[in-house]
């Protein structure tokens, strides 16, 4: 298998700086800040071009040689994260699309995603029913026409600013793939069990892999497009973080690392990967470690 190559940086990115969200007082607050909220997106879905469809245009200062990059973002029950996360990707200077996958949320994600729907550039997909992560990234890689894939989360414990470092190493063509770390720079990971739990599936993960990673179920990760259309992949849930990492390595492509920061959020928070995640992804090193 092929040894991972790790960024050489000596410049920790920093953790988010914006102060959590916090639940509005009243239904008018709500209201209201979901108004303003919708309001600057909408300004700022304006004032970039996107790509539509196969014909690609590139903001102002890029230029139309510029790869595009496809922002995948699944998400579920993120209704007080998901515009403002919107916002922040917008406001990358990449020539990119915006792909969201709404996997059936019971709260009011949906209904905030069908007031954005129709902003150009924007693509979204509300799903039926409920199939897991891994279920809505397969619909959103199968919808981006992107040079560069790169995986979001919705609930911003990733910080979008970073994705110019994540995909970094691809647009210098030293990578196939790129990870975001958690782990090469500062953890900002409050619970130690869930540092231990991510160190032990890494470790699990390199042991069958013969990778180097230092962060194996990072939510950060780019892809050539060409790369990821060569992945079999299966896994609906959590399951795709080893899968893919699995199948990477085995089809020797070239894996680099960069350092991220880290904002966790706790389950009382929202955060939803549980004990059966765990289970299934030991499950899917030792699967996808044997064979396809």
């Amino acid at each position: 298998m092929n040894e991972t190559t790790n960024t050489d940086t000596s410049t920790v990115v920093p953790a988010l700086g914006n102060p959590p969200l916090t639940a509005p007082a009243t239904n008018e607050t709500t209201s209201q800040r979901a108004e303003a909220e919708l309001e600057a997106l909408d300004e700022l879905f304006k004032e970039v071009s996107f790509a539509a469809g196969d014909n690609a245009s590139a903001p102002k200062e890029m230029s139309a040689k510029e790869p595009l990059v496809s922002v995948v973002i699944p998400v579920y029950n993120e209704e007080g994260t998901i515009l403002e996360v919107l916002s922040r990707v917008q406001e990358l200077t990449l020539r990119k699309e915006v792909i969201v996958i709404d996997d059936c949320s019971t709260d009011g994600t949906r209904d905030l995603l069908e007031t954005v729907r129709d902003m150009p550039g924007l693509r979204v997909i509300l799903k039926s029913e409920n199939e897991g992560k891994g279920a809505a990234l397969h619909d959103g890689f199968a919808a981006a026409v992107g040079d560069i894939v790169v995986v979001q989360d919705a609930d911003l414990e990733y910080n979008p600013e970073e994705i110019p470092t994540v995909i970094r190493p691809l647009l210098d063509g030293d990578a196939d793939a790129a990870f975001g770390s958690r782990f090469l720079g500062v953890s900002q990971d409050r619970s130690l069990t869930h540092r231990l739990l991510n160190r032990v599936l890494t470790v699990a993960s390199n042991t069958f892999t013969g990778l180097n990673l230092t962060d194996m179920e990072t939510c950060y990760k780019a892809f050539r497009s060409n790369v990821l259309r060569d992945l079999p992949l299966k896994q609906s849930r959590f399951g795709f973080e080893p899968e893919v990492t699995a199948k990477l390595a085995r089809r020797r492509y070239r894996i680099v690392e960069s350092p991220i920061g880290y904002n966790a959020r706790g389950y009382d928070e929202g955060k939803k990967i549980g004990i059966r995640d765990l289970f299934n992804a030991l499950y899917c090193i030792v699967r996808y470690g044997l064979a396809d």
